[in-house]
């Protein structure tokens, strides 16, 4: 929840934009899932390595400390069954126990896309913490009310579908409970909607359809869905 350089465009204006779906290429926007390959699931998973275990992070072995999954009901919506991380480290050993993240970092000093997501306040986008995962290409934002970010992600894609009538309706940005993480790698997103992963996607394009099969739950804000179906 590719981001090309993160989930967000090359430009300010439209960094949120690109978190909808953009197409290949180098975008650095939060939403923006695409670009080149990596190892992901199954025997070429990247693993966790906090001090719970090889798997912490993942479904199978929560992060210690109200982490990951910590305060997940078992039953109840599916954003209330969503991965729940409460800090920065949880969420990035949860998201490199799927796709890369070894070290992150939440300073200016080694995010690559710094400028381009100081939009993502808390503000306006509930964002309390922004983290970039080496190489840049994936970052994590933790939110505050996630109800609010969904609100002004959906205000943005109206936006761009009002204004160009285009966007990517295919695609949107992967979210947890208390956390969303873009990527300029499609890979990465279809690795984190993956059943063993648990996340799913922030869709609010209004032409998003999805072929039978795939998931289409309600979102915390009227016009957006959560689902497991993504196309670059």
């Amino acid at each position: 929840m590719r981001f090309k350089p993160l989930i967000i465009t090359v430009t300010a204006t439209t960094a949120l934009l690109s978190l909808t779906g953009c197409g290949g290429g180098d975008n650095p926007t939060l939403g923006g899932i695409g670009g080149e390959s990596v190892a992901t699931g199954g025997d070429n998973a990247y693993n966790g390595t906090g001090d719970g275990g090889p798997n912490e992070g993942t479904l199978d072995n929560p992060t210690k400390n109200g982490g990951v999954n910590g305060n997940a009901p078992k039953d109840g919506t599916a954003f209330q069954k969503l991965p729940k991380a409460a800090t920065m480290a949880a969420a990035a050993r949860f998201v490199n126990s799927h796709t890369k993240c070894v070290e992150i970092t939440t300073t200016k000093d080694g995010y690559e896309h710094w400028e381009l997501d100081s939009k993502y306040d808390e503000k306006t986008y509930s964002v309390i913490e922004r983290g970039s995962c080496d190489g840049g290409d994936t970052r994590i934002f933790m939110l505050k009310d996630p109800k609010v970010f969904q609100a002004a992600y959906k205000a943005e894609v109206d936006k761009k579908y009002k204004e160009t009538g285009g966007g990517n309706p295919s695609a949107g940005i992967v979210v947890g409970q208390d956390f969303t993480v873009g990527s300029t790698r499609a890979s990465a997103a279809t690795a984190l909607l993956k059943p063993q992963a648990g996340l799913l996607m922030l869709n609010c394009h209004p032409k998003f359809t999805a072929p039978s099969g795939f998931r289409k739950e309600p979102a915390l804000v009227k016009g957006c869905v959560l689902t497991d179906y993504f196309k670059d």
